[in-house]
């Protein structure tokens, strides 16, 4: 008997909820307590009372885990509304990142000259560093670390991946 194994594939969920203390808590945990991994997790109000919020969550799993992880979510009761936006078809996936680089004279030049091809804007600056703000895709970002890194990078802090659905219909 063989068992064929599913390749895990990324996915991003959007998770509609009540905004109430400890659900953020219960949805991790429901993750942690079976063994997913959460790759990317960003959490923000979206109704003017404050009573619903919207959890993006990336997490790489195989079909029919994601189902169990789909399922699992839809039994919670504060959670009103599970959206595989990856399953759904085309969506928008944007990441922040903030990004520290030390530099002075050449280095400074080619930080300066990086951040501008990849259209990363100056927040702060100093005479021997730098804080740039960029905002893309996963695959950017990482690239513009990358090439920091060789110019002087410090230190980074990223958001986390928000993504909505394409078109006229809400997720």
């Amino acid at each position: 008997m063989h068992i064929k194994e599913e390749k895990a594939e990324r996915h991003t969920l959007a998770i509609i909820v009540d905004n109430e203390p400890g659900i953020l808590a219960r949805i991790a945990g429901l993750f942690t307590a079976r063994g997913y991994n959460i790759e990317s997790l960003t959490v923000s109000e979206i109704t003017e009372d404050k009573q619903v919020s919207r959890i993006t969550i990336v997490t790489s799993a195989s079909s029919h885990v994601l189902e169990q992880i789909v399922a699992q979510l839809d039994r919670l009761v504060p959670v009103h509304k599970v959206h595989d936006l990856t399953a759904e078809g085309d969506h928008v996936e944007r990441e922040l990142a903030l990004v520290k680089v030390a530099g002075t004279g050449e280095q400074r030049i080619e930080a300066l000259r990086l951040a501008e091809v990849y259209r990363a804007r100056v927040v702060d600056a100093t005479i021997s560093s730098f804080v740039f703000e960029v905002t893309g895709g996963t695959d950017k970002i990482d690239k513009f670390v990358e090439l920091m890194n060789e110019v002087g990078l410090i230190e980074v802090a990223r958001t986390g991946i928000v993504a909505i659905s394409r078109g006229k219909d809400a997720a």
